[in-house]
This record gives structure tokens, C-alpha cells and sequence, in this order.
């Protein structure tokens, strides 16, 4: 299956085994759809992947607490954390657990209303790549600082594990 730019996937459950091969730590245990933004610059196989969920699933102590990580200055990278969009519903952008994954990982499409769902709206995804661009910069930047990751998944060293598998 062919990924498809901004098309919203599920990942088959190997995926989840690279992730702690690498040392990083994945707690999605509900199986949430990713939505497949952008392919990588350095190897268009590879596509950035933000996990999301329904956001009407969420308590109104969780909604505070996403309320107040979007609602932070923009110059923060907190406010990068999370985004609140509509997709075939209103969704919740997991942007902190950004992922990088290949075809070889996707399970199978997000299906809506007998389709396949790959978002369209412009300032969504415009956001999104917004968001996505500022954690990957702050990411490598703290690897490169600390030679260690600052998000949990370890975002670089499963990127650089795939990139060994496309070889």
C-alpha cells in the first residue's frame, strides 16, 4: 500500500518493536490512527507520523490540561505538544509522539464513511507542519547538545533504524 501525503493510517503492531529496540518508550496501548503529514527530506520513503484521537473521549481535567499546553506562548515549545482539528470527527494531534514510519509498518487506511480519510484542510494541515517542524528542529538540536533524545520515542534513532531498513 502507498502512503499517501496527509492520508490517516494505523501501524502494524512490528512497528511498536522498533521503537524499543531504539530505547524508545511508546505507551499507546488503544491503538490510535496516525496521520502520515509529510515524507522526510532526506528519504521520501520516510514519513513523519502523527498519532492522534478522538478528542471527545477526553475528560474536562484532560481538556484543561491540552487547553493549557496549546494555549502557551507560541514561542514555547510546549504549545507545540498538541493540536485540536477536525478530521471525519474532532481529533486530538499527538505532535509531541511524532513518528517516523515507512510502508512497511502501516497496517492498514483509516476508513470514514466507506473512504479512506486524508485530510484537506489547508490551515490544519499548515499547522500541523508548523508544529511537527518545531519538535523535529528541537529534538535533533537537544541530540545533538546532550547525545541523547529529549522526547520519549526516541524520534531519531527509530528514523535512523528505518533508514537502515530502506538501504
Amino acid at each position: 500500500m502507498a502512503v499517501i501525503r496527509n492520508g490517516i493510517y494505523f501501524l502494524k503492531q512490528d512497528f511498536y518493536s522498533v521503537i524499543k529496540k531504539v530505547g524508545g518508550i511508546c505507551q499507546d496501548r488503544k491503538k490510535r490512527p496516525v496521520i502520515a503529514l509529510v515524507p522526510s527530506l532526506e528519504d521520501c520513503r520516510i514519513y513523519w507520523a502523527i498519532p492522534m484521537g478522538d478528542f471527545s473521549h477526553r475528560t474536562p481535567k484532560q481538556i484543561e490540561r491540552l487547553e493549557k499546553f496549546m494555549n502557551s506562548p507560541k514561542s514555547e515549545l510546549r504549545s507545540c505538544f498538541y493540536h485540536v482539528g477536525n478530521t471525519d470527527k474532532k481529533s486530538i494531534f499527538f505532535i509531541s509522539d511524532v513518528l517516523p514510519v515507512t510502508e512497511k509498518y502501516i497496517e492498514r487506511e483509516y476508513i470514514a464513511h466507506n473512504q479512506p480519510v486524508v485530510i484537506k484542510n489547508k490551515n490544519l494541515i499548515v499547522e500541523l507542519n508548523r508544529k511537527v517542524s518545531r519538535i523535529l528542529a528541537y529534538e535533533k538540536s537537544y541530540l545533538r547538545a546532550k547525545g541523547k533524545a529529549f522526547f520519549r520515542q526516541n524520534i531519531y534513532g527509530i528514523y535512523h533504524e528505518l533508514l537502515q531498513e530502506t538501504d
